[in-house]
């Protein structure tokens, strides 16, 4: 069972948006705003900064996936992309705009749970592999930053790299700091005394 989720809506047809609002608690989620059209379902997102979105696609002033784009650009938020029909262009879209599932209008309860859950796992799957990709690149470039104070310890000190790396755990220790903001110290002491090299 998924948890309740705040839910942004947004269809330019009146019924599907009251569609919305009745159906939606009884799956035991809250509509926290109810749009027409893709520049009123921004403005909402701002203002409520809803858990998922479910939008048409077609409206006017914006359609439905540029909203979305615009809307994730800001705050990644799960997108359910909704449709009278489904044509090759519009799935292409969908596709490189963040959408993680797509529903052909006439929508039942049966077809919006099991959307809702596909659609709210894989978010979670798709922001643990951008935290666990972030992690990576972060981990690496400390890295190099260690690798590069551990380098100009052994140019300056004479050091073997054993010894120069064990006095950079020792200064880390010694000062209750990461291993990487003593990398960073000592190389940021060092440009300070060749600023003038």
């Amino acid at each position: 069972m998924i948890r309740s989720l705040r839910i942004a809506v947004a269809d330019d047809e009146r019924d599907m948006r009251d569609y919305f609002q009745a159906i939606l608690p009884r799956l035991g989620h809250v509509v926290v705003a109810a749009a027409s059209d893709g520049a009123e379902l921004i403005a909402a997102c701002r203002a409520a900064t809803p858990d998922l979105i479910i939008t048409d696609v077609k409206m006017p002033v914006m359609d439905g996936i540029e909203a979305a784009r615009r809307i994730y650009e800001a705050t990644p938020i799960p997108v359910i992309l909704v449709s009278a029909h489904h044509d090759a262009e519009v799935l292409e879209r969908a596709e490189q705009e963040h959408v993680l599932a797509f529903l052909v209008k006439p929508i039942k309860q049966a077809d919006l749970e099991p959307a809702i859950t596909v659609a709210m796992s894989r978010f979670e799957q798709f922001q643990a592999l951008h935290k666990e990709t972030a992690d990576l690149r972060q981990a690496l470039e400390d890295r190099k930053l260690i690798e590069r104070a551990k380098g100009l310890l052994m140019k300056r000190t004479g050091l073997g790299e054993h010894d120069a790396f064990r006095r950079l755990q020792r200064l880390a220790s010694d000062h209750n700091r990461k291993l990487v903001e003593v990398a960073l110290m000592i190389l940021t002491a060092d440009e300070a005394f060749r600023i003038d090299a």
